[in-house]
């Protein structure tokens, strides 16, 4: 059965494994991407260290198959990023991702008026699954992006 819990550090490397072989897969593995982010070997600090930012893992017996985070993007205007949601390819079209997400904007929603994210274009499946859980696609990067790398953004309202 899979879990969804928060991350604890002894998660760290388990998911910056699935991440980082997510975006070989999807040729994100190059700088202005999740790829060269500082946070990416110590994500259970990272995600601790304020009140409005968290990750959830999913599990399945004890197992770590992916995971998701709220972090700030620009917290005077009320945004904040989904960032680094990925699962391994055993769990893909299981349900798994809807359920992390749907955890991930029910905290969002408690801090925040709007969810934005970035990603690439040659994850197209990822980019049908936010149009239909109500991201819109938008034109270009919101001022402020540190993935200069991305191509395909996304915005939520969250009220």
């Amino acid at each position: 059965m899979m879990n969804i819990r928060y991350i604890e550090r002894r998660d760290n490397a388990a998911i910056e494994g699935i991440i980082r072989e997510c975006l070989i897969e999807f040729g994100g593995n190059r700088d202005g991407l999740a790829w060269a982010d500082d946070s990416m070997h110590d994500l259970y600090t990272y995600y601790n260290s304020a009140a409005n930012r968290a990750y959830w893992i999913v599990e399945e017996d004890g197992e770590v198959l992916g995971g998701c985070g709220i972090a700030p993007f620009d917290e005077e205007n009320g945004i904040c990023e989904l960032q680094k949601m990925y699962l391994s390819s055993a769990i893909r079209g299981q349900g798994a991702a809807a359920d992390l997400l749907g955890t991930a904007l029910e905290f969002a929603r408690q801090h925040y008026n709007r969810c934005y994210l970035e990603t690439l274009q040659t994850m197209q499946a990822a980019g049908r699954f936010y149009l239909k859980h109500g991201f819109g696609l938008l034109d270009a990067p919101l001022a402020g992006s540190e993935h200069y790398a991305c191509d395909a953004w996304y915005i939520k309202e969250l009220s």
